[in-house]
């Protein structure tokens, strides 16, 4: 049994068909009476429950209601799920859908860490821009709660009188978001009151810098930010349009005060591969990056958490793990698969089916499915997630892995697709199953869709998805796949390099600067190694090679040669003329050997070309004691002794 939770159960004016005992033999929960009316003619048995502590509701449609009584009677509000629409109705009997119940239940059980928060504070400075007529308009209706500056720009003449700022010019930059903005301002013009004249315009000015907190631009223009939908702070309504403009300017007058904004994502550079040396390599973040938040700084990359408006898509591509979704962790999205999965199996289901869907539209279609049609299969188990984006090929690899038979993603309007429908593919390449996509905004058709579609065999031998995604991914693939090599999409950040021998040297500049250590010498030989399975296929190595013998091939290597070393190049050591002891690669020592000695004037000398084949200590040695030594001085003075300054005494 779990200690402290309690399920109460309701069966909605028996619409549902709920087995008690077999959901607390999947959950270890201890289960009240399936309850008929609990939030209606048997409130006071989920008040009584309620008294008892620790309760968890099967109901999120009457959770407002549950909420009030607990305030009501003094207790603390209870945790609430969705039982009822999600799990199944009266279309399916007790047995099939139990497995389901169950595995949600268990899913709901689970913690539920806060999201890391910052405080942001508005005090209400609003630029607004548009045209004179909208935009003045605006201004006084904002003007009794919002600090109002308006920016005018073409041939306009001075307000003659205003109860806020009206400046003139052309924007010409601008960057942060709700109490972080900043903006340019080119062709500056402040107005001049005058006394008895008219107001006139100020000489203007190039460059002038300001901040605000909001920008409400209804200039009717193209946006200002990328995806402005996301960016906090910035609010945007056609002029023409006349109830977009007002909800825009509500929207504004809203925005005084502290503010909490989440922080979405974790970074750390030194595992970031975007660049080494002022060569470029991954930037799979910045590409994705829909709002702009990531930017290049040297060899990684910055991500500004008041721009990011927590779409995943940067931690779903990050070869090397450098960001990570914390909203929630990719750990904890890790044990809510393995969890489903596990209790579903454990209550008697076999095959089960994700379905993985964001919080907005696809909760509400299939709130819409359940209550106005067939609901979904008793083997189909939701998912919902706040960034459908950051679900990525690893989470996709673990969800097959740890007992799906099938996974679908329902993408929203507003879902990133292009990431979605990449990872999903890197997914299908490494399963050998398929993850479709459904862009449907019709909630009989996702029903029609799911009852329709056969479900596919699950492994036999379920994983626990543990680790870090590239970790996962592999024992996910493996258990799918056997031992087998892949070949994958180019986009994939698995795979092996590929090294022409004739054409390579050993300079050894891509051991130095791979971000992975994927690639390493040898200290004792001249030899360039490889270990595949730490290969983020970043292309660096490439990129940095000066003979370009580095070609890279996407793929995913499940036998154990790519867990060890194994050699791409090696050559035969050179051995110093003057001690013997092994240095260099022989071919490069003769190369140089043959092109400088003789040919060169600082080797024009035997003796000076004789040190291209000396290793370090030697060369040192031969170079101080050469009679044409660039580092020797004149001859030194004798040491003056007391004889001497007594001499020169006896003198005088």
């Amino acid at each position: 049994m779990t200690i402290g939770k309690h399920l109460i159960l309701c069966d909605c004016l028996g619409s549902q068909k709920i087995d008690a005992a077999a959901i607390s033999d999947a959950t270890g929960l201890a289960c009240s009476r399936v309850h008929t009316a609990l939030c209606t003619r048997e409130i006071d048995s989920a008040a009584e429950a309620l008294r008892a502590g620790d309760a968890l509701i099967a109901c999120a449609q009457e959770q407002q209601r549950f909420e009030e009584l607990a305030f009501d009677i003094g207790v603390q509000e209870p945790q609430c799920f969705d039982l009822r629409d999600r799990a199944g109705w009266a279309g399916d009997d007790a047995g099939a859908t139990t497995a389901k119940m169950a595995a949600l239940t268990a899913a709901a059980l689970l913690p539920q860490p806060a999201p890391k928060l910052r405080d942001i504070t508005s005090q209400g400075q609003c630029l607004i821009i548009g045209p004179e007529e909208v935009a003045l308009d605006a201004a006084n209706q904002l003007a009794n709660s919002l600090s109002i500056t308006v920016l005018l720009s073409g041939e306009t003449d001075p307000v003659p009188q205003a109860a806020f700022d009206v400046i003139k010019g052309d924007l010409h930059h601008m960057q942060g978001s709700l109490a972080n903005f900043t903006i340019q301002i080119n062709a500056f013009q402040e107005r001049n009151p005058g006394g008895r004249a008219a107001p006139t315009w100020s000489e203007p000015q190039d460059g002038a810098r300001s901040v605000c907190d909001i920008i409400l631009d209804l200039t009717g223009n193209p946006s200002l930010f990328p995806a402005p939908e996301k960016r906090d702070g910035y609010l945007r309504a056609d002029p023409k349009h006349a109830p977009s403009v007002a909800k825009a300017i509500f929207d504004a007058a809203q925005m005084v005060g502290t503010f909490e904004k989440p922080l979405y994502v974790q970074l750390e550079p030194s595992l970031c591969a975007h660049k080494r040396a002022e060569k470029a390599a991954c930037s799979n973040c910045l590409d994705a990056c829909p709002t702009g938040a990531i930017t290049s700084v040297g060899d990684h990359v910055a991500i500004d958490p008041l721009i990011c408006a927590g779409c995943g898509a940067c931690a779903a591509l990050c070869p090397s793990g450098a960001i990570a979704y914390d909203a929630p962790a990719t750990g904890d999205i890790f044990r809510h698969i393995e969890t489903l999965a596990r209790t579903f199996r454990n209550a008697g289901g076999e095959n089960p089916r994700l379905l993985v869907h964001d919080d907005l539209h696809g909760t509400e279609m299939i709130a819409l499915a359940a209550r106005f049609g067939r609901g979904l299969p008793a083997d189909v188990i939701p998912m919902d997630l706040s960034a459908l984006a950051g679900f990525g090929h690893a989470e996709m690899l673990a969800a097959f892995g740890a007992g799906f038979a099938d996974i679908l993603v329902l993408v929203g309007p507003k879902s990133d697709r292009d990431t979605i429908a990449q990872e999903a593919a890197l997914a299908a390449a490494l399963s050998g199953r398929a993850v479709p996509l459904l862009d449907m905004a019709d909630p009989d058709a996702l029903s029609d869709y799911l009852y329709a579609a056969q479900a596919s065999d699950a492994v036999t031998s379920p994983i626990l998805p543990l680790g870090t995604r590239r970790q996962v991914a592999r024992t996910a693939t493996k258990a799918l796949q056997a031992d087998a090599i892949l070949p994958l999409p180019e986009t994939a950040p698995y795979g092996a390099v590929l090294v022409d021998a004739d054409a390579c040297t050993l300079c050894l500049s891509c051991v130095s600067l791979c971000p992975s250590g994927a690639l390493a010498d040898n200290p004792d030989m001249p030899q360039l190694r490889f270990q595949e399975d730490a290969c983020l296929q970043c292309g660096l190595c490439s990129n940095i090679c000066p003979e370009k013998a580095i070609t890279l091939e996407p793929r995913m290597n499940l036998t154990d040669s790519a867990l060890s070393q194994v050699v791409l190049n090696e050559e035969e050591p050179f051995a110093c003329i003057t001690c013997g002891s092994l240095f260099g690669v022989k071919s490069t020592i003769e190369k140089i050997t043959e092109k400088l000695a003789g040919k060169h004037a600082m080797f024009a000398n035997p003796d000076a070309a004789k040190m291209i084949q000396m290793c370090d200590s030697c060369r040192i040695q031969a170079q101080y004691h050469a009679t044409d030594n660039p580092f020797t001085g004149a001859e030194r003075p004798a040491v003056r002794t007391t004889d001497d300054y007594l001499s020169k005494r006896s003198d005088h």
